[in-house]
């Protein structure tokens, strides 16, 4: 092997490792981000790798970001779990973000499920609202395609015109209706961070058509489409992030409210999810 392997030969020595751990073969991956934890803790006979024991991944320096891949059956759905992600901000950059979903691909999942906490920007939303996110706006600068495409995985010029499924949206929904959830459903618009936005900078993402704003997504999102994953995208409206109303921003009140909205959001995960095989 070069001292500079290729990109499929470092998915390859990443998916190797797991599978030497973990023989199982998963049909969906689940990305957990911030304060969404907990759900891992539902997968029956679960095999933990921390991030750094496998080949290529990063790993995260972001404390409420556990950096584990947790794989095992949930509700009887065999499923690889990331406990956590890594961001562009952290350092990384985005194929190296997304690297993990090419190893979720590569050990077998055909359908990814991302979680994340965002600010929300339409005024009619609330912190603690669970989103479907239908639709994303690619700000951070930045491509995890950029470079020579893995040939392998999918097409030079991927189309993203249905990048977050409609066939997966429409069960959400149902899924969300049989349950008596509130599911907003909006678009995403993903920020370098690590510093939230200014006032002027809420008004201006409003202004292009988002209702929702974070600092991750899609990258892995990007990525899963790339491989021919299917998608499914939900967050959680921690802040309201209303330009003419602004209040500081509290960490710790977002953590808060990420962790008091996590049963309802695991709730509707676990109901979706036979119904994505």
């Amino acid at each position: 092997m070069s001292p500079h392997p290729s990109t499929e030969e470092r998915i390859a020595r990443a998916a190797t490792e797991v599978r030497a751990r973990w023989p199982d073969r998963p049909a969906v991956g689940i990305i957990l981000g911030t304060g969404l934890s907990r759900l891992a803790e539902h997968v029956a006979d679960a095999t933990v790798m921390p991030y750094e024991e496998i080949p290529g991944f990063p790993t995260s320096t972001v404390e409420t970001h556990r950096g584990r891949l947790v794989g095992g059956k949930l509700d009887s759905v065999p499923v690889a779990i990331l406990q956590g992600r890594t961001h562009r901000y952290e350092g990384y950059t985005l194929e190296e973000v997304a690297f993990p979903v090419r190893v979720l691909r590569e050990l077998g999942v055909g359908t990814l499920v991302v979680s994340s906490v965002s600010g929300g920007l339409d005024p009619l939303w609330v912190p603690g609202d669970l989103v479907l996110i239908s639709d994303h706006i690619n700000l951070l600068g930045d491509n995890p395609l950029v470079g020579p495409n893995v040939d392998s995985q999918g097409p030079r010029f991927p189309d993203m015109s249905r990048a977050y499924d409609p066939e997966l949206r429409r069960i959400a929904r149902e899924e969300a209706l049989r349950l008596g959830l509130t599911l907003r459903e909006g678009v995403y618009v993903a920020v370098p961070g690590p510093n939230l936005e200014t006032a002027a900078e809420y008004r201006m993402l409003r202004g292009i058509g988002a209702d929702l704003v974070g600092m991750s997504t899609v990258p892995e999102v990007i990525v899963a489409r790339h491989t021919g994953m299917r998608v499914l995208a939900l967050s959680i409206v921690t802040d309201s992030c209303l330009p003419d109303a602004l209040q500081p921003a509290d960490i710790e009140t977002i953590i808060r409210t990420a962790e008091n909205a996590e049963p309802r959001l695991t709730d509707l995960v676990r109901a979706v999810l036979p119904r994505l095989l």
